[in-house]
């Protein structure tokens, strides 16, 4: 389902499956925040949630949480499954009591649910950069207050293409092609604030 959701969106063919496969398997994957979406019996879409933490200048560690991929069927894209799976999982991770969701993602759909620019809070990219795709939600008012600091994930979400490769073969042949959704991803990712 995930690889059938970001099939060509970002770039020729996709990763966010064999993403989801290793999140599986590490020890910050958490599988009380990963939810499906269900309509008559097939899952349409699914939200996936791992540890992740900001690191201040002292090396005080303050552990967040990052979600991603966020996966919808193609057919199912737009009509608000996505919107529901992800303020399901918001009100979750607060109700458990976790500080802050980090996040990459385009900063005007996220907006919507409360996210702001990391730059806001001076959490950065772990190379110290300020990104504009790089957004937090705090999960209380407040619970960032006085942490600031280089923001770290997993490696798991920078796949390695021969693995990749391998991972694939075990799907059905899906041709990879371009898409105009490649270019506008492609100047997101170039897209750094001062």
């Amino acid at each position: 389902m995930t690889r059938e959701a970001f099939w060509n969106l970002y770039v020729p063919g996709c990763s966010e499956h064999l993403i989801v496969h290793q999140l599986r398997q590490s020890d910050d994957f958490v599988p009380e925040l990963t939810f499906v979406a269900v309509l008559e019996d097939r899952i349409v879409g699914n939200i996936v949630f791992s540890r992740s933490k900001i690191v201040t200048a002292s090396g005080i560690e303050h552990l967040t949480l990052t979600f991603g991929p966020v996966s919808v069927l193609p057919e199912l894209q737009h009509k608000g499954i996505g919107t529901i799976l992800i303020n399901h999982a918001i009100q979750s991770a607060a109700g458990m009591g976790h500080k802050a969701i980090v996040i990459f993602g385009y900063p005007e759909y996220y907006a919507r649910f409360g996210f702001r620019l990391g730059k806001d809070f001076q959490i950065s990219t772990s190379e110290g950069k300020y990104h504009a795709a790089h957004q937090v939600l705090e999960l209380a008012p407040g619970s960032l207050d006085g942490i600031s600091g280089r923001y770290f994930e997993r490696d798991l979400f920078n796949t390695d293409p021969d693995e990749l490769e391998i991972f694939d073969r075990t799907f059905p042949t899906k041709e990879k092609a371009e898409a105009e959704s490649q270019k506008k991803f492609a100047e997101m990712l170039d897209s750094f604030l001062p």
